[in-house]
This record gives C-alpha cells, structure tokens and sequence, in this order.
C-alpha cells in the first residue's frame, strides 16, 4: 500500500485530503490537537476501507519536539515508505504587524513554518527511499501578496513559500517532488455567520482534487505552485 503522512487532518482541507488519499487506496498517518477528532476519524475509516491502516497522534504542531516525534512514528508505522507529504497543520490570526498581539509573529511562525521544517526534516529518508515521493506545502495566496490584516499570518506564509521552494531545489535531483499549493478562501464552520454565501467560496474538496491531480504527472514533470481562487476572485 502506497502510504501518506497528512497534518491537521480533522477539518477543512486536511480533512478533504486525508478522505481523498484514504479512498485511492493509501495508508495514512494523520495528526491534530484534538484526541477524539482522530479517533472519531480513525474509526469512520476502519469503518470504511478495513483493508487499510491508520495512524493517529494528537499532536501540538507548535512544539518541535512533538512534530520530530509524530514523523518517526508515522514513517515506522508505514514500514518506511513515504509516498506523499502533506503539510497542512496552520492556524490564522487577523491582525496588523503594528498592533497585534505581542508574541502572535513567533507563535504563527511555530505552526506555519516550523511544524513544516521539523516534520520534512524528519521524513526526508523515507521520502528519498520512496520512487515518485512528493512533498505538499499548505500554502495560501496571502504567500504571494500582503493585504490589510494579514500581519503574521501573511508572514508566516510567505516564509512556508520560501521553505517550499528551497526544498524542492534540494531533493529535485533525489526524484522528491515539491509543491506549494496557494488557495484563496476555502468552505470551512469558521465562515458560517459571515453573511458569506457557500456558493461564493471554494470547497475543501476542490483543494484535494488539484493535490491528487498533481501527484498523477509522469515522473518527468512537476506542478512547482497552484493557485486557486474563488471563481468570482478573492473576497
């Protein structure tokens, strides 16, 4: 079985991923915060594809020691082979750089950045090890322009984007592919109440559906950056 490591796994896009990978036939590792999320979600797929392995581990991806640990197990768990990386664990605050919250900048950079460092780092063998490997990098199009409000945020991202393409330099030549994927607004409980209708945003569903697309290339090509947007633009 082809297997795959997905962070923050329980909701959103990293729901609709791990769903995604699940039903074409992989083993997945999964992590969030929350216990009874992944165990919720590990007996739905036990459930449903009981030819398949699932690996939970609540996880504070704010603390490195924690993502290093999730990653050893994760690989061990899927016998050493790595076939897709989805680092997908972040978190949004709105805010300024000049009046938000002190310590908002480090705490973002811990879940956005380093969660994705530490846990690339720690996989980087098995993925090397594994033909047609591919690293995803959650990214967000506030990687690509800063807006008001976007403060930390918007930095942190920008930073996973420079992380994303340094990476795909290095393991280009080691048969890894690396891709950062760039989502405008996506359908999650947090727009409920906006006055936002569904219809006007992306579905988490659609952000799984470029990602598997993008892994089915010929070995000889590569997707470096997608970016989506809702069809009437960005709100």
């Amino acid at each position: 079985m082809p297997g795959a490591i997905i962070t923050g796994s329980t909701k959103g896009i990293g729901k609709a991923i791990a769903d995604m990978l699940i039903a074409n036939g992989f083993d997945i590792a999964i992590c969030a915060r929350t216990l009874a999320d992944l165990e919720q979600q590990q007996a739905d797929y036990n459930r449903r594809y009981p030819g398949q392995k699932v690996y939970i581990q609540a996880v504070d991806v704010a603390d490195r020691y924690a993502v290093i640990d999730f990653g050893r197990q994760a690989v061990a768990f899927l016998g050493g082979a790595l076939h897709i990386l989805i680092n997908n664990a972040g978190l949004y605050f709105p805010g300024n750089v000049l009046d938000e919250e002190d310590q908002q900048l480090e705490y973002t950079m811990q879940v956005n950045l380093y969660s994705a460092y530490h846990l690339t780092r720690t996989v980087t063998e098995a993925l090397v090890q594994t033909p047609g490997s591919h690293i995803f990098n959650m990214c967000s199009i506030a990687s690509l322009q800063a807006y008001p409000g976007g403060g930390s945020y918007s930095i942190s991202k920008y930073a996973l984007l420079g992380f994303n393409d340094n990476i795909r330099m290095e393991l280009r030549d080691k048969g890894v592919k690396v891709t950062a994927i760039c989502p405008g607004a996506v359908w999650s409980n947090s727009w409920e109440g906006s006055g936002i209708p569904a219809e006007r945003i992306m579905e988490a569903d659609d952000i799984a559906a470029s990602i598997w697309n993008a892994y089915n290339l010929s070995p000889r090509a590569v997707v470096e950056r997608i970016v989506l947007r809702p069809q009437l633009g960005d709100l």
